[in-house]
């Protein structure tokens, strides 16, 4: 299971919010490459980015930040918030990006997600508020259930799918493994879990049942909750 601590980019800081809400942002950083050095020398291999400001504006919005990251970090990284079109995906591609996230699209249009997956490292990312599907940087909720959703994509090639509840998440409340192994169920594909992660108790909680994929730790580290080089220990 791969442990992939988070960067959330907002006006090019690292923050983190609690349940989706901007409003709610806490920085961090204000130099999110650096974080990235950070997590490469607990042992990560893998980085998890979002760009907060695209994922509501529905379109690419930290470019600079993002090419720094990357040209800063030799960890692979995976990035999502506002991706929508093929010209989007191909140009973090060719920045480097070693797979994309598609979120609000992998709703609004499945079939882009599956064409998609043909050409390029695609993740479909599922979140969730009450069991129910958010889009738009979480601003808005379907009436489609997340475990539907995710079984859409089962035949679809993607590399994964990230299932986040978003109504844990930024909260140091503890994961839902329950959700978590919902979508598994669900898809029958590799599962990342984000929302909730508070210690190394989470970490154990979803290793232990066998079929999670990956678990994205993010305000648990900026708090001081999780010692990476202690999860990446645990597990390996």
């Amino acid at each position: 299971m791969e442990i992939l601590p988070a960067i959330d980019l907002k006006d090019g800081l690292a923050v983190r919010l609690s349940k989706g809400l901007m409003e709610s942002a806490k920085i961090y950083s204000s130099a999110p490459w650096e974080l990235a050095g950070e997590f490469e020398k607990a042992g990560a291999k893998w980085l998890h980015l979002v760009d907060l400001n695209g994922a509501f504006a529905g379109e690419p919005k930290n470019l600079e930040v993002i090419k720094k990251i990357r040209e800063n970090t030799s960890l692979k990284v995976e990035l999502g918030g506002g991706i929508r079109d093929e010209e989007s995906i191909k140009r973090y591609i060719d920045m480097g990006i070693d797979r994309v996230i598609l979120g609000s699209i992998a709703l609004k249009n499945p079939k882009f997600v599956e064409e998609m997956s043909k050409k390029y490292p695609i993740v479909v990312g599922i979140d969730a508020i009450d069991g129910f599907v958010a889009v738009e940087g979480w601003a808005q909720t379907s009436n489609i259930k997340a475990s539907v959703l995710a079984q859409k994509f089962a035949n679809a090639g993607v590399s994964a799918i990230i299932c986040t509840d978003v109504g844990k998440d930024g909260m140091l409340c503890g994961v839902n493994v329950e959700f978590t192994l919902e979508i598994a169920k669900a898809s029958n594909l590799p599962v990342i879990a984000s929302g909730g992660v508070k210690d190394i108790n989470d970490i154990k909680a979803l290793l232990k049942t066998k079929k999670v994929a990956g678990v994205i730790v993010g305000k648990a580290y900026y708090e001081g909750t999780i010692d990476l080089k202690e999860a990446f220990s645990q597990i390996l």
